[in-house]
């Protein structure tokens, strides 16, 4: 009897562990088949659509096929590929069309678009490479040629989003940085939509936005270097604490300069405790030469500052915080010009809301 019930528990062992094995290969599958590169065919013609999805499902990709750019708008939305090719002459929207509305969008412009086209006049590719489009493919299409271009783009997107990857770290470093003092917390989330809000307001490039709502995040990545002790002292910092403190915007730099994508992030990291009248650190830049976008970020920055309680001040309510700002640029410490603009935008918040 006790051999019979040790047999059947080791059938169930058994039994247990096989599921166990099915799980994690069905698991295992399952991840793979979310990391194969995702191809976006858009084409309205069956025959080219059928053989592009056949081509490229057997070189292992993740291929959808749609027959016009309303549908490649949704599925794009849905779950963003890793490269579309699309034909050029479809009905509604045209492949140039799309391409363009991409690359102009911040969340698809660096997915690789190549349009196939039958067209061999010179102004066609002008017009596709005016779209933005990455490469293109003639029709008849080769299988050896789509392979290739379409295996080159993937890389890049791989490169991208590697780089992607690394500011995403970066940004978690800052936010690590502010949860290390509780008085904080939101911080770095109220400064990212206030500088995008006031950079949109002063109508920026849509490159220097973006850099604004990273430097939300970054601007203060360099106090990951100020021990606890400093960083939550507060306002009685001795003169050895306070060239600590001071030596965290280039330490900040030096952690993002290897990104060259982050190259209109440094300004705001380096800068975005200068005054206006010279006195601050760590270059001593006066006026015009502090980088508008650091000087954008400072004024979001003072703001919520003065916002926020801390344990040696009360916070202010935005009418004492705006005296206080417009009194602080007049004596020179803020862009008087930047300051305005910001309280402007802030009433033209509230009169919508």
């Amino acid at each position: 009897m006790g051999s019979a019930v040790l047999g059947m528990d080791a059938v169930r062992k058994l039994s247990s562990i096989n599921s166990r094995r099915q799980q994690i290969s069905a698991a295992s599958d399952l991840s793979l088949r979310r990391r194969l590169p995702r191809v976006l065919v858009v084409d309205d013609n069956p025959n080219t659509m059928s053989l592009m999805r056949d081509l490229l499902a057997t070189r292992g990709y993740d291929v959808v096929a749609v027959p016009d750019a309303a549908q490649a708008e949704a599925e794009i939305l849905r779950h963003p590929p890793d490269v579309v090719l699309s034909d050029v002459v479809m009905p509604g929207k045209s492949g140039y069309e799309l391409c363009r509305e991409m690359k102009e969008n911040p969340a698809t412009r660096l997915v690789p678009f190549i349009l196939i086209t039958g067209l061999s006049e010179r102004e066609d590719r002008v017009r596709g490479i005016e779209a933005g489009a990455d490469d293109f493919l003639n029709k008849p299409i080769f299988p050896e040629e789509l392979f290739a271009r379409v295996k080159s783009l993937i890389k890049l997107k791989e490169f991208t989003d590697e780089l992607e990857t690394a500011e995403s770290v970066l940004c978690t470093l800052g936010l690590s940085v502010e949860s290390r003092d509780p008085y904080t917390e939101g911080h770095c989330e109220r400064l990212a939509e206030n500088a995008t809000n006031l950079g949109r307001h002063l109508l920026l490039e849509e490159e220097e936005i973006i850099a604004l709502r990273r430097g939300g995040y970054l601007h203060d990545l360099g106090k990951i270097a100020v021990p606890d002790d400093i960083l939550k002292k507060g306002a009685d910092l001795t003169s050895e604490e306070w060239l600590v403190m001071k030596r965290h915007p280039i330490t900040g730099e030096t952690i993002c300069r290897p990104l060259k994508s982050l190259r209109l992030v440094l300004p705001i990291i380096r800068n975005h405790h200068e005054h206006f009248n010279g006195s601050g650190y760590p270059d001593a830049l006066s006026g015009q030469q502090i980088p508008l976008l650091a000087r954008i970020l400072q004024v979001v920055d003072v703001y919520d500052a003065l916002r926020t309680a801390r344990p040696y001040k009360p916070a202010l309510n935005h009418e004492q915080a705006a005296i206080t700002m417009r009194e602080e640029a007049r004596k020179g410490l803020w862009d008087d010009e930047l300051v305005v603009e910001f309280f402007a935008m802030l009433e033209r918040q509230r009169q919508v809301a």
